[in-house]
């Protein structure tokens, strides 16, 4: 009996551990990615941050470039180098890379957004924004705090979902887990890489990864909450961390949200 037992309490947490790294290597978001024909391949990021952003862009451009199947590149932005409305606060999207700004976007409640603009289940472009306006104040004015969150926002743009979406349980050790506390999670862990060469694993006929004109009006606003269509996911503690809005011919924009803590003026 007592060999039985073993042999059954054994069984159960093989089983047990076997669910929870099922659970945590399977982070992509609905299979979209990068149309590519070769690997590694190189994502550029548009550089449109401020100085106080700099050290942050480049240490997560390093972390993403660790994966096998994906090289980041800092590039100039595109905002910074087109006249007119296309400005850091905008931060319009180019096709073939992402554009990553920071700028005061107002008390909305969010932290930070990655939006990403998809073709069937390919991904032509995106966009990284800092909310400036939390960042600014000594809750979130932190190394941890801001490599955390342009880490998980890059993540997005690259294909990957969340780890794990409860405040409350322990940390990962990833950036892409949300977590109240910032420290232990400031960069990728091994299993946002195994996610990488999964997502990656096939080769694609055609490329998304090439430089165009942004494809949106200059005056569109794609910073208000309001704008982001229809909510699709919601976190365990019951905010909405993932929207879409459909643009019709199978193209859509997908809005992932890093909200600020309730005491931070966020309302939802």
């Amino acid at each position: 009996m007592k060999n039985s037992h073993r042999l059954f309490v054994a069984v159960a947490l093989v089983g047990v551990f076997a669910s929870a790294s099922l659970a945590l290597a399977d982070h992509s978001w609905g299979g979209y990615h990068w149309a590519r024909t070769a690997n590694p391949f190189t994502i550029k990021l548009g550089d449109n941050v401020s100085s106080a952003w700099d050290a942050y862009l480049a240490q997560t451009s390093s972390d993403w470039t660790a994966s096998s199947v994906i090289d980041t590149a800092i590039v100039a932005g595109g905002t910074n180098a087109t006249k007119g409305r296309n400005t850091p606060k905008n931060c319009l999207p180019t096709n073939g890379r992402a554009e990553v700004c920071n700028a005061k976007y107002g008390s909305n409640g969010w932290l930070g957004i990655a939006q990403v603009w998809v073709s069937g289940t390919h991904i032509t472009q995106g966009a990284v924004k800092m909310n400036d306006t939390y960042f600014n104040t000594s809750s979130y004015n932190t190394p941890a705090w801001r490599n955390l969150v342009m880490c998980q926002e890059v993540g997005h743009v690259l294909g990957l979902d969340h780890q794990d979406e409860d405040f409350s349980n322990v940390a990962l050790g990833t950036c892409m887990d949300y977590t109240s506390d910032p420290t232990p999670n400031q960069h990728p862990n091994q299993h946002d890489y195994d996610m990488l060469e999964e997502i990656y694993a096939h080769l694609d006929t055609t490329t998304t990864v090439s430089h165009s004109v942004a494809s949106l009006p200059a005056d569109t606003d794609n910073s208000d909450p309001k704008a982001w269509g229809r909510e699709i996911e919601r976190s365990v503690d019951g905010r909405a961390s993932l929207f879409e809005l459909d643009l019709g011919k199978g193209k859509k924009v997908f809005t992932h949200v890093f909200w600020a803590e309730p005491r931070e003026g966020h309302a939802h």
